[in-house]
């Protein structure tokens, strides 16, 4: 027997974007998500391990002047840490910081191209989670929620908003740095979305996406006929059952299809000119945070709703100099500092920043305490979820804002604090979306990206 396809299924398998929402400032036809938008796709360079936000942009003499002292009891008092034991010490910054740009922003010597564009950017030193561990966090930043299950950001603008490249995913991630994010794919999976709305993974070598190539001896021909015949099966068997992954199912491989093409000559950024390759110091054919920048603002140009980049290796425990806030972190910002800057130059200077949000940051902050693990001499800091800086640059955002304090050591927010929550709340509005209202029913509730949570931030906006 035929079953009817539930409005649950039609809604589930094939999202509101797919309902032909070619303009992000239209109204929706199935309950009125959208209002006037001021971006229209989103990049966030996501630093997972955490990166020292009081090494970075959250300059403390004081902290310098206490350095070595005994962490207050007030402060410590009832707290739990990842790794530090008994009453801490705490560690001032051996970097230097200066001011930069008519905003007077404090950065760190560490990030010398960023000082370029500081005035660009909205620096946000109150953000805080509910996380210190870094599964749990990295999912929380990018879910919402803490527990592996749940559907990505980028997974919800794909079904919320779909995309305007119909040869490219909506959603597309590029890895770059040591050992995979701790969150793993649940950082970038659908939860339960249809499939279709997952992160896609980009590879720097060989095939960009996995099994893109034909194997010996199969022509595009042949795939295509051999595609044709699936899509008549698989439709004919939804129509049988109502699955909506089955939809999924047909729309990803028609998807792949179209990527045999598209993706080979997005994906070739040595066509670039030389100025810009050396803008962003890429190196063609390497695995690079700043590859991943460059081909990140081609994904852009092609109309990819969502692009996250994930640079690895930020856990500055201080158990060696190889993973200490003066040797470890000093290497990270060179590794990521240029190519996130010239991002930002690259996508002002085509026009794109004004309806781009850029987002950087990871999952949580360090401690303004020495972790000193086991005695080590090496500095480093541990695991710091009450207060930590993320920037943004784009997309109504207001550029050269330094919005929230926190106090005199860096431990506490004391002034316009921002919640993860909050954060994505704010992103979906400018995105166009109220995120009260872009829901998903399962297992008899409405989900959403923030919960029950969540208040736009007004401050942050232009």
């Amino acid at each position: 027997m035929i079953k009817d396809i539930t409005r649950r299924h039609f809604f589930g398998s094939f999202g509101l974007g797919a309902l032909g929402l070619a303009s992000m400032g239209s109204q929706n036809l199935f309950g009125g998500l959208h209002h006037a938008a001021k971006a229209k796709r989103v990049i966030f360079l996501f630093m997972a391990g955490a990166p020292s936000q009081l090494d970075m942009f959250d300059h403390k003499p004081k902290l310098n002047e206490y350095d070595g002292q005994p962490c207050p009891d007030e402060l410590i008092k009832g707290e739990r840490f990842a790794f530090i034991k008994g009453v801490p010490k705490l560690l001032g910054s051996p970097h230097q910081f200066k001011q930069y740009g008519h905003s007077g922003a404090e950065i760190s010597n560490l990030l010398p191209h960023t000082a370029k564009i500081v005035d660009d950017l909205t620096i946000v030193k109150s953000m805080h989670t509910t996380q210190f561990n870094h599964a749990p966090a990295q999912i929380f930043m990018n879910t919402g929620h803490q527990i592996p299950g749940r559907p990505s950001m980028g997974a919800w603008l794909s079904y919320g908003i779909g995309t305007d490249n119909k040869d490219l995913p909506g959603f597309v991630v590029l890895l770059s740095g040591r050992n995979a994010p701790d969150g793993g794919k649940s950082c970038w999976g659908p939860g339960w979305l249809p499939s279709a709305h997952q992160g896609v993974e980009f590879r720097r070598q060989g095939d960009p996406v996995l099994f893109l190539s034909n194997p010996d001896g199969v022509t595009r021909d042949t795939r295509r006929r051999s595609l044709d015949v699936l899509k008549d099966l698989n439709t004919q068997h939804q129509l049988d059952t109502g699955d909506p992954e089955i939809a999924s199912r047909i729309s990803a491989y028609e998807l792949a299809y179209k990527m045999q093409m598209s993706v080979p000559e997005l994906a070739e950024i040595a066509s670039e000119p030389k100025h810009i390759q050396e803008l962003y110091g890429v190196e063609p054919g390497k695995n690079s945070f700043a590859n991943n920048c460059l081909l990140a603002r081609r994904l852009v140009e092609r109309g990819v709703r969502m692009i996250q980049l994930y640079h690895r290796g930020w856990d500055t425990h201080g158990a060696s100099n190889d993973e200490d806030i003066v040797n470890r972190l000093n290497g990270l910002c060179r590794e990521t500092d240029r190519g996130a800057a010239a991002l930002i130059a690259d996508l002002k200077q085509r026009g794109l920043l004004e309806d781009t949000l850029v987002v950087w940051g990871g999952e949580f902050g360090r401690t303004p305490m020495n972790e000193a693990r086991a005695g080590s001499k090496f500095l480093g800091r541990d695991h710091h979820a009450r207060a930590f800086t993320m920037w943004m640059a784009g997309g109504g955002f207001k550029p050269g804002l330094v919005l929230g304090k926190t106090d005199d050591v860096g431990y506490n927010i004391t002034e316009d604090p921002v919640s993860v929550h909050d954060l994505h709340a704010t992103m979906l509005h400018q995105l166009g979306i109220d995120h009260t209202k872009l829901t998903f029913r399962f297992q008899g509730r409405d989900f959403r990206l923030t919960d029950v949570h969540g208040e736009v931030v007004g401050k942050l906006l232009a």
